[in-house]
């Protein structure tokens, strides 16, 4: 019997007002397993107005109390890994595998958030006449309208729930809907830790309809996003004519320097294992390989051979190293970008095509001779596509790799430390990872440059952009 996903305003679970709701599939099957319900108008009113008042109680809870609460989430999501995980693997897609490592990290930004509520802190400043003094007091910012992707459903929501709340914001996040379990699952635990239950909602329905009137409602004073830059851009423009606080990781076009001094089938091993995780759809994915032109067809033949042995099937079979793209749309728009490069002269050396006729299953793909004109090196790929680029011109090939309007991730695979310091310094990205894939921990601070995004998360500053500033002077 299908699954039914329902809205979660003040502790409680219930269908929308209008009883709307929209299909949840398998992407391994591409079969109906669920229905979300959808929020209308007076439903994202009362989750406003809800979180409203649960600000109020939640803010007053002492930061100590807050971390406890925190930290209890994160146990109690580890001790029920296997079904959460399975949660995430049904909706997205992904293998179990790599769906545990997403819990796991889930829960490290949970308890991560509530480790650093423990350490907010005033600061006095002593004046500069007798008997002043000015105090800095750090405040939550209010209510947080966040809204997370499908890619890591859970992990990514994770992060601004881990922020938001161990700031002592309440927060209203809008998950995609077609992965609306794994978030709910987040939220069940933190109610059953102890947030107040007006602290938290969780709402779908039309992304425009939602986002316009949260964006919208005087309560909501921060809007933290994570998905594409076109999308970005739009609920930037909207915040920013309210004035309103945005955080924002966008879409991202990784480039990959393997340079001529590292063992190239070496390098071919770790670059796939990374392309081809969550099959592709991973801001932070390789996604241009810029190969020394000496190495290249060393390079190119591993890279090739582990290709073709990834094993391809659903997320819940052990044998699976890549489950399906998650939905129709990225099934249609990486046979879009295979096709539009295949049609200006690139070679397809293995994948290019859609692997059986159930589910969203795209082959593992690798693709030489692309000229420069491809769609595949202008937008994101979000799929288990490989471009191949020789270089034997540094300064030119880093033109190149800084010329979109991504500044997300870049890579260095190179054992020189002269040359990695020297491309590191040339790479215009906010994320650069040296001879392995970048995971983001939550101990680690990260955002994009230019047009990936807006701030950052993680790290040591995971509370400040849910906080705002109070000065007092004293006399």
């Amino acid at each position: 019997m299908p699954h039914e996903f329902h809205l979660l305003i003040d502790g409680t679970e219930r269908a929308g007002s209008t009883g709307e709701a929209g299909d949840v599939l398998d992407p391994a099957t591409g079969e109906k397993i669920g229905q979300v319900a959808y929020a209308s108008v007076q439903d994202l009113r009362e989750a406003v107005a809800t979180t409203a008042r649960g600000l109020r109680d939640w803010a007053a809870t002492p930061p100590w109390e807050r971390g406890r609460v925190l930290k209890r989430a994160a146990d109690i999501l580890r001790s029920d890994l296997e079904a959460a995980a399975l949660t995430i693997t049904r909706e997205q897609g992904k293998p179990l595998a790599q769906a545990r490592t997403e819990v796991e990290r889930s829960a490290d930004f949970l308890e991560w958030g509530g480790e650093q509520a423990r350490r907010i802190s005033d600061r006095l400043i002593p004046g500069r006449t007798r008997g002043s003094r000015v105090e800095i007091r750090s405040l939550p910012i209010g209510v947080v309208a966040a809204f997370t992707p499908w890619n890591f459903p859970m992990a990514l929501a994770a992060k601004k729930f881990a922020g938001a709340l161990g700031a002592g914001c309440s927060i209203i996040c809008k998950p995609s809907q077609e992965t609306p379990g794994p978030v709910l699952v987040m939220a069940r635990a933190l109610l059953e830790a102890g947030v107040t239950p007006a602290a938290l909602a969780v709402v779908f329905g039309h992304a425009n309809q939602v986002s316009d009137h949260l964006v919208a409602a005087r309560e909501v004073t921060k809007l933290t996003f994570t998905g594409s830059i076109p999308i970005g851009k739009r609920l930037a423009a909207a915040a920013g004519a309210e004035v309103k606080s945005v955080t924002m990781e966008l879409g991202g076009h990784a480039p990959v320097i393997i340079c001529s001094d590292v063992d190239p089938e070496w390098a071919a091993d770790m670059l796939a294992d990374a392309k081809f995780s969550n099959a592709g759809q991973i801001c932070l994915s390789p996604s241009r390989f810029f190969v020394e032109a000496s190495i290249q067809e060393r390079f190119t033949t591993r890279f090739v051979e582990r290709a073709k042995a990834r094993r391809v099937g659903a997320g819940t079979d052990p044998a699976s190293e890549m489950g399906p793209l998650a939905n129709a749309r990225r099934l249609a728009a990486v046979e879009e970008l295979v096709e539009d490069a295949r049609s200006r002269g690139a070679s397809v050396l293995v994948g290019g095509k859609r692997v059986g006729q159930r589910g969203f299953f795209y082959a593992p793909t690798v693709i030489t001779d692309v000229p420069d004109d491809a769609e595949i090196l202008h937008q994101e790929p979000f799929g288990p596509i490989a471009p191949i680029l020789p270089f034997n011109d540094e300064a030119a090939m880093l033109e190149r790799a800084n010329r979109p309007e991504f500044g997300l991730a870049a890579y260095v695979v190179t054992h020189d430390i002269g040359r990695q310091r020297r491309l590191i310094d040339a790479l215009e990205y906010g994320v650069v990872g040296v001879n392995g894939p970048v995971t983001h921990y939550p101990e680690a601070a990260l955002g994009g440059w230019k047009e990936s995004g807006i701030g950052t998360e993680g790290g040591i500053e995971i509370l400040e952009p849910y906080q705002r500033t109070k000065q007092v002077s004293l006399r």
